[in-house]
């Protein structure tokens, strides 16, 4: 297929989305709603064909060797498929978040003011691997107003397709399908369209590799929100108590592996490192967890690899672990600076005032006290779902849930005025 035919292909699909986006606005928040719950029964009752379709990927994956992170993001099993249809019904019982006048007010020559919360139109979001972020994706969308089109990997066509398919037709029947479009080219040249098309399309999301996110970035022609990198830190304090820290530790880093929250490198202060490390190398040892460690951790547990500077700036989304011992609460926090991506990073303490110094000091997108790092999700943090995670500052941060997929515009009563 040639890149004019795709072009007009995806430029179609994104038409047909923004005309959906269109007939949303006329809708009221009880149609949109129903259609979510609607969904929800059809996911669930129609699992078994969803978890076919996943069988084919994942054998799919066998023969062409995909990576073992990339396997585990795309299998699908019962559970996983419950939590897709309650990701529908959350969203559904959510606050309406369109039409909210935030604020209003009177000028002196009479005119009255308002802001007012708005769709901000037709969202692409191009995806890897996991199935369960078309569910996600059209739930935000269709509650929040917007038009959606949808490119997922060429790994999870098939798993994709068939949960696209069973959105659109419980859409059709309140007459909203046009606002759920699929991408099914698998070609390269499909991602290309998208990103090119700023005329139809307000916003991409892109999500997966930290290489592929990086890419989208870079290349496209429409504004992108995303998070090129997860290299989230967990930093336990002199003051933190010994059994909580290994247990959020080893849940930040082991909980599952391959996502962008999970723990990448592990701060310890020096004042209880000879008593911590041996707890935490153990722990992690039975897990089969490699440590890399700076000159100080390793002098305390032999087993403990040397670490480069490149690892302080990896991502491994693997069982794999930097430790460093720091001297003093300051050396942790330029630490999470200088190598961190600003997407989540937590504090282990029982000291309140480190604890308040933490949250300020710390410049990421979501920052823990006495937490794991694996929390920073839409779904935790009762969003329902999430487009995506945003280590940016504009328009949004963290999660992004149905605020992040909204604008404002002002809207002006008046009676005659003109201006003079």
């Amino acid at each position: 297929m040639n890149k004019q035919t795709i072009d007009e292909m995806v430029i179609g699909k994104a038409r047909l989305a923004r005309a959906g986006m269109r007939k949303l606005s006329n809708l009221s928040s009880e149609i949109r709603n129903n259609a979510l719950e609607t969904m929800a029964e059809a996911i669930w009752e129609q699992r078994e064909q969803i978890l076919t379709a996943n069988q084919i990927d994942l054998e799919n994956g066998e023969r062409t060797d995909l990576a073992q992170p990339l396997m585990k993001r795309l299998e699908l099993d019962q559970q996983k498929i419950e939590v897709m249809a309650d990701n529908l019904r959350q969203v559904a019982a959510l606050p309406e978040p369109i039409g909210e006048v935030s604020r209003m007010w009177e000028r002196p020559n009479g005119l009255r003011i308002g802001v007012v919360r708005v769709p901000l139109g037709v969202v692409g979001v191009i995806y890897e691997s996991r199935p369960n972020v078309t569910v996600e994706v059209v739930a935000l969308c269709l509650k929040s107003g917007n038009g959606v089109i949808l490119r997922g990997g060429s790994e999870a066509i098939a798993s994709n397709s068939a949960i696209a398919e069973i959105l659109q037709k419980s859409a059709a029947t309140f007459e909203l399908a046009e606002a759920i479009q699929f991408v099914e080219i698998t070609d390269r040249k499909a991602v290309h369209s998208m990103i090119g098309a700023h005329d139809q399309i307000d916003l991409i999301v892109p999500r997966g590799s930290q290489e592929f996110i990086r890419y989208i970035m870079k290349t496209s022609d429409i504004p992108v929100v995303g998070h090129a990198d997860g290299i989230c830190h967990i930093f336990v304090d002199q003051d933190a108590d010994l059994e909580m820290a290994t247990e959020i530790a080893v849940n930040a880093k082991t909980q599952y592996v391959a996502v962008c929250n999970a723990m990448e490198t592990l701060l310890v202060h020096r004042k209880i490192a000879d008593d911590f490390l041996p707890i935490i190398q153990s722990s992690l040892s039975q897990l089969e967890v490699e440590l890399r460690g700076c000159e100080l951790s390793r002098s305390i547990c032999a087993d403990i690899s040397p670490v480069t500077e490149e690892d302080w700036r990896t991502e491994y989304l693997d069982k794999i672990l930097s430790i460093r011992v720091v001297d003093d609460f300051e050396q942790a926090v330029d630490h999470i600076e200088r190598y961190g991506s600003h997407h989540s990073d937590a504090i282990v303490t029982d000291n309140y005032a480190s604890a308040q110094k933490f949250l300020k000091m710390v410049d990421s997108a979501a920052v823990y006290v006495n937490a794991s790092t694996r929390f920073t999700d839409g779904y935790e943090f009762g969003l329902g779902a999430e487009v995506g995670i945003s280590t940016q500052k504009l328009h949004c941060r963290g999660p992004m849930g149905l605020e992040g997929l909204t604008s404002y515009k002002y809207i002006i009563y008046g009676d005659g005025q003109i201006r003079t």
